[in-house]
């Protein structure tokens, strides 16, 4: 049996160059369903927010699109089938992901395991954060807060060393637990992360999209789950499923930003996606084009279903440039204390 703390357990599961999960051909499509595998409205809706930041950049000469956990180039692919020629001919578009570069994304897309530096434009990241590996951490019976560890083969849990200085100061700031039995997952490393990918803006806007929480809404249980086929299952670190966990949306902000945080129904909304029906008169006058309406709502509405998709968080950092006009109709804006 191995046994060990979630964070490098799942770091293997996932990421391992000998068999871990994302390293498989098949990649994510294979085991769930995101956003971008749901409808080209998804897409569509980036593309728009792309055209929205390259006008508040004042059309720069070099506009970069940053994808951030790109799996298999479907959402990079899906975006610049929807760009007017003159925004495509600017275009540095970057898919950012440790998987090999899949077969037919365009030449112009350069694929890499790194963000890129000093670039001007939109950073999106998609179901990516929620696949950093993190330790979880929970309160023993003497109301101590102690690292979990998991046997690698079963999910199989017990309790392990007292959590030191770092990781019980990022609790207390973010995700308090003192009853016995409550759980923390500890997003030190995911702040990190996600400070390191906007760190690669020089101007733009940067996007985290994940199922998450805020202060006051944690899960006092934790969100680990796996995904296998279609259908979650346990969350076995064992390298045959995707292992995740939500993320602490308001954790992970950079500092000094202008910041605002919604749902993914509210931001697709704003972006033009609506799942409203279209009118039955033009099921007489164009019937083709009527039930090409019916089927977008149709999709329209699953990407924003509040309990579904539309329930994901969407974190969105302005960097060194004003809020697109696009969004401005979003409540919430805020500068982030330094």
């Amino acid at each position: 049996m191995t046994w060990m703390r979630w964070a490098p357990a799942v770091e293997k599961a996932l990421y391992d160059p000998e068999g871990g999960f994302y390293r498989r051909p098949e990649g994510p499509a294979g085991h769930f369903r995101t956003s971008v595998h749901a409808s080209p409205r998804f897409a569509r809706a980036v593309a728009r927010l792309l055209l929205e930041v390259d006008a508040a950049l004042d059309r720069p000469e070099e506009l970069a699109l940053v994808d951030v956990g790109a799996g298999r180039g479907e959402l990079l692919t899906g975006v610049l089938a929807e760009l007017p020629a003159e925004v495509g001919e600017r275009l540095r578009p970057y898919g950012v992901e440790i998987a090999g570069r899949p077969a037919g994304l365009s030449s112009t897309a350069l694929w890499t395991s790194e963000v890129p530096r000093g670039v001007t434009g939109l950073l999106f990241a998609n179901e990516w954060l929620d696949n950093v590996p993190l330790d979880v951490g929970e309160v023993d019976d003497a109301g101590v807060l102690r690292y979990v560890e998991v046997e690698t083969g079963t999910g199989e849990e017990r309790l392990g060393e007292p959590v030191p200085a770092a990781d019980a100061a990022w609790a207390a700031r973010w995700w308090p637990v003192e009853h016995p039995g409550d759980r923390v997952e500890f997003g030190g490393p995911r702040d990190a992360a996600w400070a390191r990918a906007v760190a690669g803006l020089e101007r733009g806007l940067a996007v985290a999209v994940d199922y998450g929480h805020t202060s006051g809404r944690r899960p006092p249980f934790g969100t680990l789950a796996g995904f296998q086929g279609g259908r979650e299952v346990a969350p076995v670190p064992d390298g045959s499923r995707d292992v995740t966990a939500h993320v602490a949306l308001d954790a992970i902000a950079v500092p000094g930003l202008h910041s605002l945080w919604t749902t993914q129904r509210e931001a697709l909304r704003a972006l033009g996606v609506s799942g409203g029906r279209p009118p039955l008169a033009l099921a007489s006058t164009d019937p083709a084009g009527y039930l090409r309406a019916l089927s977008g709502a149709g999709e329209g509405a699953e990407l924003t279903d509040p309990g579904g998709l539309g329930g994901f968080g969407w974190l969105l950092q302005a960097v060194r440039m004003p809020v697109p006009r696009g969004l401005e109709t979003l409540v919430g804006w805020q500068t982030l204390g330094s």
